[in-house]
């Protein structure tokens, strides 16, 4: 994901409501959400060129996303995939704060990322560019490839659109939509994270759209204080224009300590 807001612990129904943006090189292979064969407890997309996922669910009521954070002057180049880091937590038994406690020890073979981890009871942020777990207290969130809640354009513009979101009627579709924001910011408020002021233009909206690169998917997260969880992937195709979108939902089968 290279976008992500969500609302956690601030709602008398939802105990976690998010939506994220997934940026991507078009040509890189991957398959849209689903239950895999392999793993059945799993809800998520699959990236076919390294295995891993961006954004990922279980029945079990266990959660995980993952963003790269942006410094092309630190980059290692046969690192393993970031992409197997929400995937382990999904597979694993062990619980959000045991996860993040054990991957802290290897975190720095792998270039720099954020990963928020969680369950229906707590939720928690780490990033192994500054190496510390934050457990998440009620608040609206923004996240993309910096630390949580840097104040980048389209982190605060997200974060401000979901808040005005909930605070109104709205459904999984209105915040599908929310997430559509072509405008890009002005040079003047762009951060510079060392790739040239051309890229950090069309990296500045919340939707990028360029020949090459770009939103592939947006997600929609729900999970009720009751335990249903809703999830709901907008997928876009930008050579033939197509949009598909797919819905699941179910109650999760228990909780986590």
């Amino acid at each position: 994901m290279c976008l992500i807001t969500f609302a956690w612990d601030t709602d008398p129904d939802y105990k976690l409501i998010l939506a994220a943006n997934r940026d991507e090189f078009y040509n890189r292979p991957s398959t849209k959400a689903g239950f895999w064969e392999d793993a059945p407890g799993i809800l998520a997309g699959r990236d076919l060129k390294a295995g891993g996922t961006w954004l990922g669910l279980t029945k079990t009521g266990k959660f995980s996303a993952i963003t790269n954070y942006r410094n092309p002057f630190k980059v290692k180049e046969n690192a393993p995939t970031r992409g197997l880091l929400p995937l382990s937590y999904l597979k694993g038994t062990t619980g959000p704060l045991g996860y993040l406690k054990a991957l802290k020890d290897e975190s720095w073979q792998y270039n720099g990322f954020n990963l928020l981890v969680g369950t229906i009871d707590a939720m928690y942020h780490y990033s192994n560019v500054e190496d510390k777990i934050n457990p998440l207290k009620p608040g609206i969130y923004g996240l993309s490839n910096a630390l949580l809640n840097t104040k980048w354009p389209k982190v605060e513009k997200a974060k401000e659109r979901l808040k005005q979101t909930i605070e109104a009627d709205w459904d999984s579709q209105v915040i599908l939509d929310m997430m559509y924001d072509l405008e890009k910011a002005k040079d003047s408020d762009l951060p510079k994270t060392g790739v040239t002021l051309k890229w950090e233009r069309e990296l500045s909206p919340m939707f990028i759209k360029t020949p090459h690169y770009g939103t592939c998917n947006t997600s929609v997260l729900l999970l009720k204080r009751n335990g249903h969880m809703k999830f709901v992937e907008r997928s876009y195709s930008p050579l033939s224009g197509i949009i598909k979108e797919q819905k699941y939902e179910f109650d999760v089968l228990g909780h986590l300590n």
